[in-house]
């Protein structure tokens, strides 16, 4: 499992094609001839992008679900809703369909910001507003997430 690292912002064209800038070309240079998987974010209007390594290993666990059980169902579906291959052309540019577009409300100015293994494409008003949000104290917020006081080394 790889772990990205950096925030981009770039364009996307009239299409809806954006180049991947190149600190993230060559910590996905492997990536580049597998191709990728373009899904909705659960959590925010963005998307997420995936090598499609990473999907595979994520859609091992989604797999194990009792497909029998409705709420397991539910949850698949709407997991993969909107769900697309994505591969990246001679250039490194990639295509992202319009229902895709629409949901994150990508205008132009696009920032593509690596979480982990995986790359989040946001439109860059949307993303500064999320990422200065006042209501969110990331200091207690970190407490509470990685600061495990039972922890004792």
């Amino acid at each position: 499992m790889k772990n990205l690292i950096g925030m981009y912002e770039c364009r996307a064209d009239a299409k809806g094609r954006l180049m991947l800038p190149s600190g993230l070309k060559k910590q996905l240079a492997a990536e580049l001839q597998e191709g990728f998987v373009l899904k909705r974010s659960v959590f925010n209007a963005c998307l997420e992008l995936y090598p499609l390594a990473e999907w595979n290993f994520v859609m091992a666990d989604v797999n194990k679900l009792n497909r029998f059980v409705k709420k397991n169902n539910d949850f698949v579906r709407m997991f993969t809703a909107g769900v697309r291959m994505v591969d990246a052309d001679i250039t490194a540019r990639i295509q992202i369909p319009k229902d895709l577009i629409n949901f994150a409300g990508i205008q132009k100015q696009i920032v593509l910001a690596s979480v982990g293994n995986i790359v989040e494409i946001w439109d860059k008003d949307q993303y500064e507003k999320t990422v200065n949000d006042a209501s969110v104290d990331f200091g207690l917020l970190a407490e509470e997430v990685m600061g495990n006081t039972e922890k004792t080394e």
